[in-house]
């Protein structure tokens, strides 16, 4: 063990511990350190960042907050893995969870197994949502500005001999979809794999949470997707505080 790094993580975590701050005095006093030790260390950490010296008391610094919001965000993140975990398990297909943010597709998470593995990326989803499920529905949820300036940077192309040809094909298709029905891909984006997309909109956030089977399965995809639609009212509150990532 490294004494100076375990001093400096108390005098962190006495820091922490006072929303106003406080003075050296006192968190050497509660970090258990000689006066000393405590200023050696606390001109350190206020140095970095992760301390910062106000009007003669010492609160966290913006290194510390960043910490605590990756933190959070890893915390929010095991939160929808655990989510698509349970249904990948209830159901016995790969699920995936989805938005649209910043202009970008992002896949938040997957859960799979060796035995029912995720669709290999071999293309990037940010870049092929003309082609996938998951982009599909994501771009469905979109104005019609804001889907067309998405193809104007990711612009259809043939993936496999079932991609869609041409923009005015897709957006055709995009604009017939009924407003909360499953969006399907067969092997569009890959052959041998069929995929079905439940969209969710949340405010001004799209998402999505989709699935996919073998074509050789393809009779288990609806049935599936239909299970995991029923119960989106249940898990609509974790799926919100997960968009926040």
């Amino acid at each position: 063990m490294i004494g100076s790094v375990q001093r400096a993580m108390r005098l962190l975590e006495a820091a922490a511990s006072h929303q106003d701050g406080a003075p050296a005095k006192q968190l050497a006093r509660e970090s258990g350190l000689a006066l000393p030790t405590a200023y050696h260390l606390l001109r350190t950490l206020t140095h970095e960042g992760y301390l910062r010296r106000e009007h003669g008391v010492f609160v966290l610094g913006e290194a510390a907050e960043r910490l605590g919001a990756s933190a959070a965000q890893q915390n929010r993140r095991s939160m929808i893995g655990d989510v698509l975990a349970h249904w990948r398990d209830a159901i016995g297909v790969p699920v995936y969870f989805a938005i649209y943010r910043d202009g970008e597709i992002e896949v938040v998470s997957i859960a799979d197994t060796s035995g029912n593995p995720a669709v290999e990326e071999w293309a990037d989803f940010r870049e092929t949502g003309h082609a996938h499920a998951i982009g599909q529905c994501l771009l469905a949820q979109l104005d019609d500005e804001a889907r067309r300036e998405h193809l104007d940077r990711y612009p259809v192309r043939s993936l496999t001999p079932n991609t869609v040809r041409d923009e005015r094909t897709l957006l055709r298709r995009l604009d017939a979809l009924g407003r909360m029905a499953p969006v399907v891909e067969h092997q569009e984006y890959a052959l041998g794999t069929v995929c079905a997309a439940i969209p969710i909109t949340v405010g001004t956030t799209a998402a999505t949470m989709a699935i996919s089977v073998p074509s050789g399965q393809a009779d288990r995809l609806m049935p599936a997707a239909r299970i995991l639609q029923g119960e989106l009212g249940k898990l609509l509150r974790t799926l919100a505080f997960s968009i926040s990532i």
